[in-house]
């Protein structure tokens, strides 16, 4: 395991914690955007930086959701927050699983979305298109005038790290079976390797619930942000003391 950083945090609202965990190339300020606005009325919204990322420079990503799940923990000691309820998408959904695995005693709920459940078949091939349309974004100056802005240099490193075939951590995405916390599992319909995963998990665990968006894809949050904050919103009531209702 690399050092473990408290990664920068931004912090709003008051109430129960929630830790909203960013997808790739986003910051806790540039991503869920429209979660914040809804929750923080009722909850104290916790938008870190993961390592590598914003404010929360690092160019130690080689075991990159492990190593995030610690910071994160370091973060939330710093923060004399004992438990809290975990959104993640992408990126941010894997190292949120990672977390929950870990430190199940500091998750009273986890929720999931863009992520996928089991390796595809063909992954290969999807993840050699990935990497072209990256590759094909880095071409674009403005784009990386504007990373570069946002993340200073070390989203170089991270971009790298996903252009590996095994980086993706289908070890810890296909074993969710151990979950102890009620867990949300949102994907869009529009994106089937991911929506597969939600004919697969709720077997695995009965804490699991599933939702599958209409009309979005990989980024449930932003494409379907009302459908998802209701979705969230009753989840969150079902488990918390305050409930969610805006």
């Amino acid at each position: 395991m690399g050092e473990i950083y408290v990664i920068h945090t931004e912090v709003f609202g008051d109430g129960e914690p929630i830790v909203f965990l960013h997808t790739g190339l986003q910051t806790g300020m540039t991503d869920f955007e429209e979660q914040r606005e809804y929750f923080q009325s009722k909850f104290r919204v916790i938008l870190p930086d993961l390592r590598g990322h914003g404010k929360s420079a690092s160019r130690e990503l080689s075991n990159y959701y492990e190593d995030s799940a610690f910071d994160l923990k370091e973060t939330l000691d710093h923060l004399e927050v004992e438990s809290v309820h975990i959104v993640g998408c992408s990126i941010g959904a894997l190292v949120g699983g990672v977390f929950a695995k870990r430190f199940p005693e500091k998750v009273k709920t986890l929720t999931l979305s863009g992520m996928m459940a089991e390796k595809p078949a063909n992954w290969s091939e999807i993840h050699r298109n990935m990497v072209e349309q990256q590759n094909s974004l880095l071409k674009n100056k403005q784009v990386v005038a504007y990373l570069d802005q946002l993340h200073g240099d070390d989203w170089r490193e991270f971009i790298h790290l996903s252009a590996e075939e095994d980086s993706y951590p289908f070890e810890e995405t296909s074993d969710l079976g151990g979950l102890k916390m009620p867990t949300l599992f949102m994907v869009g319909e529009e994106n089937p390797n991911e929506a597969k995963g939600a004919g697969i998990v709720p077997l695995l665990n009965k804490q699991i619930h599933v939702s599958v968006i209409p009309f979005a894809g990989h980024l449930v949050h932003s494409e379907q942000p009302e459908v998802y904050n209701q979705i969230l919103s009753g989840f969150l009531k079902k488990y918390s003391v305050v409930g969610a209702d805006n």
